[in-house]
């Protein structure tokens, strides 16, 4: 689904408008020239029909609460071997720069 479609679908919730009908979202997503499928629209408003939209919202959080990210482990691993290979480089990449510069004859002046 559009996340244009359930922005403007938000903004007339936000002005006001407690079940906004596909009228109403249309009129603003013309207004900023956003492109946006029929469907979409329709579809979000067949979902929501009925709903307080902020209730689904709170619903929603209260899921987002119970998922599990399981990444944090391995990605501090990985940033842990990461660092010496990183100064490794820096190094490497500041002992270039110094010999250029000796190259060119600016070596005593900076």
């Amino acid at each position: 689904m559009s996340m244009r479609v359930a922005a403007a679908y938000m903004l007339a919730v936000l002005g006001g408008n407690d079940q906004p009908t596909q009228k109403d979202v249309k009129k603003i997503l013309k207004a900023v020239d956003a492109e946006f499928e029929d469907e979409h629209l329709t579809l979000l408003l067949e979902q929501l029909e009925g709903k307080n939209v902020y209730d689904v919202i709170a619903e929603g959080k209260s899921k987002l609460g119970s998922v599990p990210t399981g990444g944090a482990a391995s990605s501090a691993g990985a940033s842990s071997s990461a660092a010496p290979a990183a100064e490794e480089k820096k190094a490497e990449v500041k002992e270039e720069s110094e010999e250029s510069e000796e190259e060119m004859g600016f070596g005593g002046l900076f």
